[in-house]
């Protein structure tokens, strides 16, 4: 671990009850949802992670318990230091719209592709699919729709089911 990231590990461990991982070089730090804002504004005002450059989840599938992490990249752009927290939930998760404005458009893509409600959100609504979409894309129970690939030895049976217009 880069010693630039020892007083915001302690800090986060001692204050939120955080876990801290390292992987491939790149640390990261487990919190609790109820913890997520208290400390954002903590790495914001502290420790200059004046960017909150990503939102974004991954779904463990309807079994797993907890379903969903949902990921923050923070940026230090003056100290070029790169943060990855992680949040498990199963249900909703508080909104960062108070501490980083940003995140305003992106909890609205986490609840249009994944389905996970934003607890505060001043305007949660769909960003990305159409109002009368139904389910959310980037779950892992949503149905997969496809068309096969055509190739040399399906060629006929692709040609087939292809709508032909009239000329």
């Amino acid at each position: 671990m880069d010693k630039e990231f020892q007083p915001i590990v302690q800090t986060l461990e001692k204050d939120f009850g955080a876990e801290i991982s390292e992987g491939f070089g790149d640390l990261q730090v487990l919190i609790s949802a109820e913890k997520i804002v208290a400390a954002s504004q903590k790495l914001r005002d502290d420790f200059e992670f004046a960017l909150l450059s990503t939102i974004t989840a991954t779904d463990y599938g309807p079994d797993a318990s907890p379903r969903f992490h949902v990921v923050y990249i923070f940026n230090s752009v003056t100290k070029n230091l790169q943060l990855m927290v992680r949040v498990p939930i199963d249900g909703e998760v508080p909104t960062l719209t108070g501490v980083y404005k940003n995140a305003n458009w992106r909890e609205r893509e986490l609840w249009d592709m994944f389905g996970i409600k934003v607890e505060g959100h001043p305007d949660m609504r769909r960003i990305l699919m159409p109002d009368d979409w139904d389910g959310h894309p980037l779950r892992k129970d949503y149905p997969l729709g496809y068309e096969e690939p055509q190739f040399t030895f399906n060629f006929e049976e692709i040609d087939l089911s292809k709508p032909k217009g009239e000329l």
